[in-house]
């Protein structure tokens, strides 16, 4: 079926960050997952990139919002409007999602209602099909690991708004565990510890800014320091500082309790043949937080087991959508049967309980 479709997309819907794949040309889109409304009329702005460059520099009356929360969508018109932007941006000239198929990642453990409304949002704007796929999965097969075989394989995927880790075999998730903390968590905690130290108010660009060139989760062989600016909480001023990395490594104790905790988790559900593998093989990070300066290092010390960088982490998910597309289908429908399957026990296990 899916060889007679017009065009696949394999598409990334992240927090922070959506990647569209096309099949046959690979990732032809990154953006960020962000939208910026006029608050008294509800127009759209700015979409993408051009509403990221409005974060903190908007009159009264323009909001900049993000339509996904901890991974899951929040709004659902903002959603709509801001794919239907981002596909019409590569077929340009073409009704959006007319005779497309569309494969869209969603994060482990989501209600089988709300991969459903996913799905029927798509489909109700025109696409002919739009199937699920847990992010972990994705990312597992885009980076290249042996998915389809009875080896476990695990993966720790840290996006925006949650992070995911996963034990996979045969096609299909055996385990799984999710915290809400993120990159954008980690961003909060920059600006919190900014206004407690410094007694100053940073915006989130600047904070990410300081997690990407600064932040480590080891203790630093060398100090970096960075120059910021914000707004003086006792003068009301624009104010400057130098920030370090030896200061900003101790504020992410709680942060790498979380991720090691989740992982702990994980391992205690595991089959022991699973958890030998994964002993064995080691742990695949991927997503945008997963190049956090000396992650790999830190965890591989806490855990004792191996750690290691996927080659493109923030592209793992959407490249394995592509791969997915690319394979005609054969594992998208064994994982929306497993999910389906997975659902169908969660609910027996709810209905038990009460």
């Amino acid at each position: 079926m899916l060889k007679r479709l017009e065009e696949l997309f394999g598409v990334d819907l992240g927090t922070c960050n959506t990647l569209i794949y096309q099949q046959k040309k690979g990732i032809v889109l990154q953006e960020p997952s962000v939208v910026a409304i006029q608050t008294d009329t509800g127009e759209i702005k700015a979409i993408g990139q051009e509403a990221y460059d409005m974060i903190g520099r908007t009159p009264a009356n323009v909001e900049v919002i993000y339509p996904l929360k901890d991974g899951v969508i929040a709004n659902f018109d903002m959603t709509l409007a801001m794919l239907k932007y981002f596909i019409g941006k590569i077929r340009k000239g073409y009704n959006w999602f007319r005779s497309f198929h569309v494969l869209i990642s969603v994060p482990c453990g989501i209600t089988n209602v709300q991969k459903r409304a996913v799905e029927e949002m798509i489909v109700h704007k025109g696409a002919r099909r739009s199937t699920t796929v847990e992010e972990p999965l994705a990312a597992a097969m885009g980076a290249g690991l042996p998915v389809e075989e009875p080896i476990g394989s695990m993966v720790l995927d840290i996006g925006g708004g949650t992070s995911q880790v996963a034990i996979i075999s045969l096609g299909g998730i055996v385990v799984s565990e999710a915290i809400r903390r993120g990159g954008m968590s980690i961003d909060q905690d920059i600006i919190e510890y900014v206004k407690r130290a410094y007694n100053m108010v940073i915006g989130e660009r600047t904070a990410e800014e300081i997690k990407k060139n600064v932040a480590t989760v080891v203790k630093p062989v060398k100090e970096i320091t960075m120059d910021i600016r914000g707004r003086d909480l006792m003068e009301g001023l624009p104010r400057s500082i130098t920030i370090s990395s030896t200061e900003i490594y101790e504020i992410f104790d709680d942060f790498m309790i979380s991720i090691v905790e989740c992982i702990r988790l994980a391992m205690e559900k595991c089959p022991p043949e699973l958890a030998g593998d994964v002993m064995e093989q080691g742990i695949l990070l991927c997503g945008g937080g997963a190049l956090l300066e000396g992650l790999d290092k830190r965890l591989q010390q806490e855990l004792g087991v191996p750690v290691y960088l996927a080659e493109h982490p923030m592209a793992c998910i959407a490249q394995g959508t592509g791969k997915m597309l690319n394979f005609n289908g054969a594992i998208i429908e064994r994982s929306a049967k497993l999910m389906t399957a997975s659902d169908k026990l969660m609910t027996e296990k709810q209905e038990s309980v009460q």
